[in-house]
């Protein structure tokens, strides 16, 4: 079963992650799919091509005491498990 993470930020983020991110320009399973309603889902290999973006970066990750992250801007969406 694959593992996959989905986070709530919003229609016009999840479109610019999933389409004009660094990562959306990679193959498709390490992009962030847009799922609908303002939602992403990131597969394990998304999450860890997300990871290697650097904080300057929309759709970077961080794992901290806060929780397993995404940041676009000044703004963290958490990660949940699914």
């Amino acid at each position: 079963m694959a593992t996959t993470w989905v986070a709530d930020v919003g229609p016009e983020n999840a479109h610019w992650l999933a389409t004009e991110s660094r990562t959306a320009r990679l193959a498709r399973e390490y992009r962030p799919m847009d799922i609908g309603d303002g939602r992403i889902s990131l597969s394990a290999l998304a999450l860890g091509a997300s990871r290697e973006l650097g904080e300057e970066e929309d759709g970077y990750i961080t794992d901290d005491g806060e929780g397993l992250r995404i940041w676009i801007g000044d703004d963290a969406y958490e990660l949940e498990l699914v």
